[in-house]
């Protein structure tokens, strides 16, 4: 088989992996809301702690706030979002570090105590390594592990398509809303986005999500692999 061959061969395979997983997380966003069944995005993101070398000088009548553009860099710090859009609410959380033990302490949150009521949580993530339930075997013993893992559902984005994660939706508000500005350690990004989620649960914000099934299959029609005959 000559290279060029090869490399039309897989393709289709390539495709048809990008569609199924497509498929199965707008059909979720497509299913009516479910209390025993709540459906919840996850996904994590690095924030650079930047600090001023010099004070910034306040604004005053008739001149803006004044602020030099050397900076210090004092690391970076991650954050950890949990996003239901049927519930109309999320949770950021501010860690040091997003390795698998502090995966499974997310999702251990979120099964006793957000919805310690649930059959089953269905969760939307990426394909990082981190984000399996084999996390959880490494954070905890054997029996505890399980006990979590059966209450967790996930359904795992295309590679390449965070956009199908609407977390990331809730990341780009919270980044123009409250990121967008030099924050020097953990705690004054968390000063920052524990007022911002309260509020924006208080409102009852949420996506509506029109991106369905029908629609790809219409506006993605080149991703489709052609039916064998």
């Amino acid at each position: 088989m000559k290279p060029w061959q090869k490399e039309q061969w897989c393709i289709p395979a390539l495709n048809a992996e990008f569609v199924w997983r497509m498929e199965d997380i707008l059909d979720l966003y497509a299913e009516p809301p479910d209390p025993r069944r709540p459906l919840v995005c996850f996904d994590e993101r690095p924030v650079q702690l930047l600090s001023d070398v010099r004070d910034p000088e306040p604004v005053a009548p008739g001149r803006p706030a004044r602020i030099d553009y050397e900076y210090r860099r004092e690391g970076t710090c991650n954050l950890f979002l949990f996003f239901a859009p049927h519930e109309r609410w999320r949770h950021v959380d501010v860690t040091e570090r997003r390795t698998a033990i502090d995966f499974a302490h997310q999702m251990r949150w979120l099964v006793d105590e957000r919805h310690p009521e649930a059959d089953v949580i269905r969760i939307v993530a990426d394909n990082l390594n981190t984000h399996s339930p084999a996390s959880l075997y490494k954070a905890f013993a054997p029996e505890e592990a399980r006990r979590i893992t059966r209450k967790l559902e996930f359904h795992y984005t295309p590679k390449h398509a965070s956009w199908l994660n609407m977390d990331e939706l809730e990341f780009s508000v919270l980044t123009r809303q409250c990121l967008n500005r030099r924050l020097p350690s953990p705690e004054a990004v968390a000063a920052e986005v524990a007022p911002w989620e309260e509020q924006r649960n208080a409102d009852g914000a949420t996506v509506t999500w029109r991106f369905t099934t029908p629609i790809a299959r219409t506006k993605l029609a080149r991703l489709y692999p052609e039916h064998a005959s």
